[in-house]
């Protein structure tokens, strides 16, 4: 498997794109920063999990830092939310879809470029759990609020269940473009399911009604 090849960095740039754009509204809607805050939230949301996922593997310097335009596609989506966020008159919707998004690009993505490296089965489905989830809870964290991944509709679980996917086809050898779609639309799927129906991840007895999922 290449991770360089055009389909993942297809796939690793759209989620970027995703991600740069929930990160941004969500600074708008939640947050009420000004530009500055809201570029920075955006880029932080967007490459805050690629980030921790090369500093892991020791692809050094991280993706971010070595191509440009993972910063280019990060600025440019939280620019554009920043200047027609406004026209949105409910934002929440379209933070949940691209929040989706974002997690199944990354959750593909991710796992890839750690068989990529060299590791190992499990230590490639917590890589791309990590490369999913690490941006979105960087962004709770600096608006104060508790990560997504800790308190929301099945969050951790459609990413586990993406990486996994890549993993399996990729052992099998049948990794590809239908199964790195195949799972990204798995996750999305899960995640979005989850957001509909408030299905979430069992809580500690006695907790009904105020457990967390993941």
């Amino acid at each position: 498997m290449n991770t360089e090849s055009p389909l993942l960095l297809t796939l690793d740039l759209g989620g970027t794109f995703a991600f740069a754009l929930n990160g941004a509204l969500t600074a708008i809607r939640v947050a009420r920063l000004d530009v500055v805050g809201v570029v920075t939230l955006g880029m932080v949301t967007a490459l805050g999990g690629g980030i921790v996922r090369d500093i892991l593997i020791d692809s050094l310097p991280p993706a971010t830092f070595s191509d440009w335009r993972y910063l280019s596609v990060a600025a440019a989506g939280s620019l554009l939310a920043f200047a027609f966020g406004w026209r949105l008159t409910r934002l929440a919707g379209p933070i949940l879809v691209l929040d989706a998004a974002g997690l199944s690009l990354f959750a593909v993505t991710g796992a890839s470029k750690a068989l990529d490296f060299g590791m190992g089965a499990g230590q490639a489905v917590i890589l791309g759990v990590i490369t999913a989830v690490g941006g979105g809870t960087l962004r709770d964290v600096l608006t104060g609020r508790v990560p997504v991944v800790l308190r929301s509709e099945l969050y951790a679980i459609p990413a586990l269940l993406a990486a996994t996917v890549v993993v399996v086809t990729d052992r099998n050898g049948v990794y590809g473009a239908p199964a790195a779609l195949g799972a990204a639309v798995l996750c999305f799927g899960v995640r979005m399911l989850g957001v509909r129906y408030h299905l979430n991840a069992p809580s500690p007895p006695g907790m009904h009604g105020e457990g967390t999922g993941t």
